[in-house]
Formats: C-alpha cells, structure tokens, sequence
C-alpha cells in the first residue's frame, strides 16, 4: 500500500508540470475574449470597433488551439514532472514517442480499413491529432505516454554502454526502448480503446446521476486531498476527460469541463454556459469559505496574540482569494486543529454542490483575478456569475460560523491561540530573517533539517511545496525547517513535502545550490 501512494504522489506531481502552464492559456482566452465578444462594449465604447474585436479574436482563437493538443502537452510534461534528472531528454523522447504512438494506431486503422470519412469521424469516436486521424483517446492517450517515457527515463537513463555502441547509452537508449513500445501500445489502442472508452462513458454517467450529491462528493475529496498531493489526481480527469462531460460545440466534440468552458467562451453562438463547467468551480472555498475562516480565527485569537494571528492569516488569506493558491491559509490550521480541515472539505463540497443547484454556470478555480476575466466579459446571462458571488457570500458566512464555534467550543489551538507563542515567536523570526538574507545559508540549513545530502535523493517543487524522495524520514527535523519559513511538514513513506508558500521556488534554488545537481 506504501508503494502504492508513493507512486501515486510521485504521478500525481508529474502533473503538475501540463496543469500548472494551462490556466496561463486560459488567461489568454480570457483576454482575448475581453475584447472580442462585445459584450463589454455597453460600457467601454471602443471596444465595439471591428478592429478590436479581431484582435481579441485573434488572441482567443490562437490560445484555443492548445485545447486540440492537450495531450501532446500532457506527454511533455509528464516526463518533465517523472524524471529525476536530464528533464530536457525526457520531455524530447515524450515528444517523440507520443507521435510514434499516433501513428501506429493509425496504421492499424488503416490496415483493418477502419478509417472513417471526415464527415463521420465523430459518429465512429475518431478525430485528427497532429494532422493524423486516430481514435479519439483525448488527454488519455498523452498521460499514458507521458507516464510510460518517465518511467522509462528513470529507470533506464543511467545506462551506459561501451565501445561503438556507447552511442546508444543515456537517453538514446531510452528512446531505443520507447519507441517499440509506443508502437505497440498503438495498436493494442486500436484494439481495445473503445472497450475501455465504454467504461469511461459508463462511470461518467453514473456520476452524472449521482445529481448534486456528486458535486459534493467531489468537492470534498478535491480538498481533503490536498495534504497527500493527491487531489490533482481528482480534479485533472474532471477538466480534461470525459468524466467532466462531452459536449459538440462549433462542429468539435470537446471532452472536459475547463475545455468545454473555454470552447463555450469563445464561440458566441452558445448563449448558457454548460453545467459541467461546475466541476472547475472550485475556487468558491477558496475566495469567499477560507476569507471566513480567517476572520474566525483572527476573531478567536487571543487579544494579545491577534498581532501575531494577523501577521500569519492576512497574506496567507489574500492569497488564496487573489490567486486561489490555498495551502498557506490551509496549513495554518491542518496540524493544529485537523478537525477544522475536515469541515472545510465538506463545505467545498457543499459550495460547489450549491452552485449546481442553483444552476451557477461561472467558473472561478485561481482567484478572484481568473475569476473577474474569465466571467465579467460573457455576461451575467451566460455565466449567471453575480450568483457565483451571492453562493460564496453564504460560504463565507457559514465558514466563519463554524470555524470560529468549533475553535471556541473545543479550545482548538489556530493561530493566536497556541501556547507560548509569544514567547518562540522573536527568535524564531530573527532565525528565519538571517537564513532568508542569505540564500546558500538557507540551503544548508535545509539540507541538515533534511538529514543531510546524503538522505536525500531527489528534490522538486510545485506551486507552494517543497517535495522529496528521502532516504530516511525519520531524520527530518520539523523544528529546524519551521524556522526556515516553513509552515508544515507531511510524510507519506520516503516521499516529504515541506510546505513553503509561494516563495518556494526561492527555496529550491537555494537547495539545489547546495546539493550539486541532486
């Protein structure tokens, strides 16, 4: 079972990489939208000439073709996320292969004569990637190229041969190995996708009945996830697959709800956004249920330490409202008060399931920034999105309810309230502040609360944590890590994420100077 989650953690931030670079798209869609649909011209005049609505035209259309090729980014940007090292020659070989794996389902389609006419393409569950008509696998078919070069890459990537065939040592040979494989792969695609896409449709449905009780269901284990690393492992099927819903806009069978939303949003033909675009929004917790908690624990503090409550809740609040960026604020009250991380699972799960009831079609998963240019330039007819803020209204007042109850009835130790704080709180900072005004020193004193170079043996980062592969965790010294800024420690086998906030890529810099290319 151990290996089971380390494996799914080390997947599940493999990710990271694809997901992390799609909400900048979406920024662009939203940008170009902004100017190009003609909605906000009501308002702002100049934005009903010809001339700025083909620019903004042209902006949304050019970043709405990356959604065609999403699972030529997921096959980069896997292996980026698996590799240990050389991440470069990874992502080249996941290139590689992945238009290797297209071709030959394609050539087994058309050695069985199965290729269809365009025009009955989507009728037979057949589309074109990169020019190629295959089966219509989606993202599927790059998350499983993209695991298979990761794993390949690390287990392989060291092999050295000698003589004239030391040519083929490193990476080559991991391409040598990659490339029958994915040929293979193709044509066992061809064969049996359409069973396994039979089952996709199925389990689809079947969430889709569960109503709003599924919404919750959800939200719930979207969150509660977070500390495990695992939630991206929800939400990322929801966005880009099936699972989120299938729907023919423009002519184009689009799978996912951020797509869907993002197709739905550019063509000005479809007046009411779909209700699958629910599944991306779970920034309601984030915007208006954690800005509730925060003033409950800032409310709960005690007097002489609210100074200190506030000095942590603030920021970490604005940032999950302005950015969505949540484990700081979260991880203020994880450790300390568990049961309170618990209860705002199930009331993300709520939020989004509200939403869904009141038929809310806005999404709002990065902040109130996304939120403002994803949903403003449709329209409150498309979006219903004045709505998305009324829902949120409720959340945060339910979760300052709750939250600050709950610390009160079970003197539950958030911030302001833990013991003697005053009294660790003045070197501990003036510890913090020396390491953080020199960045190798930091290092160095990350690497010993680490159990020195020698235990650690692979280092990463995603938008707030530090993540490892320790060789003992044991050796870890939370104390000494609290001191260089971080704000909570998790363990699951060998792997460990430090939690940093969003200067943790200040602090992995300031590791791998120290490590040597670790």
């Amino acid at each position: 079972m151990k290996k089971v989650v380390n494996g799914l953690q080390l997947f599940g931030k493999s990710m990271f990489a694809p997901i992390l670079i799609l909400p900048i798209i979406g920024l662009y869609i939203a940008f170009g939208n902004v100017f190009g649909n003609g909605n906000l011209a009501q308002y702002i005049p100049f934005l009903d000439h010809p001339v700025i609505q083909n620019i903004g035209k042209f902006i949304s259309s050019s970043a709405v073709s990356i959604l065609q090729n999403l699972a030529l980014i997921f096959a980069v940007g896997i292996p980026i996320g698996l590799a240990k090292k050389d991440k470069g020659y990874a992502a080249l070989t996941g290139l590689v292969t992945f238009v290797i794996f297209i071709n030959a389902m394609n050539q087994v389609l058309k050695l069985s004569d199965r290729l269809v006419p365009a025009e009955e393409m989507q009728m037979a569950g057949q589309g074109m990637v990169l020019n190629v008509q295959v089966l219509e696998m989606g993202v599927f078919s790059g998350i499983l190229i993209g695991a298979l070069v990761g794993v390949l890459h690390n287990k392989y990537s060291s092999t050295e041969f000698k003589g004239v065939m030391s040519i083929y040592s490193g990476h080559r040979f991991v391409a040598i190995l990659a490339i029958p494989t994915a040929m293979l792969l193709g044509a066992f695609a061809a064969e049996f996708w359409p069973i396994v896409q039979n089952g996709i449709t199925n389990l689809a449905n079947g969430i889709k009945s569960m109503g709003a009780f599924g919404f919750l269901i959800y939200g719930f284990l979207e969150r509660i996830l977070i500390p495990t690393g695992l939630h991206h492992l929800v939400y990322t099927p929801f966005l880009y697959t099936e699972l989120g819903g299938t729907q023919s806009i423009a002519g184009e069978i689009v799978h996912g709800a951020r797509n869907i939303y993002f197709a739905e949003m550019a063509d000005s033909s479809v007046k009411v956004l779909s209700d699958t675009v629910n599944w991306d929004a779970r920034g309601l917790s984030k915007m208006f249920g954690l800005m509730g908690a925060a003033l409950a624990m800032y409310m709960a503090a005690d007097k002489k330490k609210r100074a200190v409550a506030k000095a942590i809740l603030v920021p970490a609040a604005f940032t999950s409202f302005l950015l969505g960026v949540t484990e700081p604020i979260e991880f203020a009250f994880l450790f300390t008060a568990p049961i309170l991380f618990a209860i705002h699972a199930v009331l993300a799960g709520v939020g989004i399931m509200l939403l869904h009831i009141f038929d809310v079609h806005a999404i709002g998963a990065n902040g109130v920034i996304d939120f403002l240019l994803y949903n403003l330039p449709l329209g409150t007819e498309k979006s219903n999105w004045p709505m998305f803020i009324l829902v949120g209204l409720i959340m945060f007042a339910a979760y300052f309810v709750i939250f600050r109850f709950l610390i009160v009835k079970l003197d539950l130790k958030t911030p302001g309230r833990e013991e003697d704080t005053a009294a660790e709180g003045q070197p501990v900072q003036a510890k913090r502040e020396a390491a953080a005004g020199n960045a190798s020193a930091m290092g160095e004193t990350i690497i010993a609360a680490l159990g020195g170079t020698e235990n650690i043996e692979n280092v990463d980062n995603c938008y707030t944590r530090l993540r490892l592969v320790l060789k003992d965790p044991g050796k870890v010294d939370e104390g000494l890590l609290k001191e260089t800024g971080s704000k909570g420690v998790i363990k699951s086998g060998n792997n460990v994420q430090v939690v940093y906030g969003l200067n943790v890529k200040t602090v992995r810099e300031s590791v791998d100077q120290n490590l040597g290319g670790i």
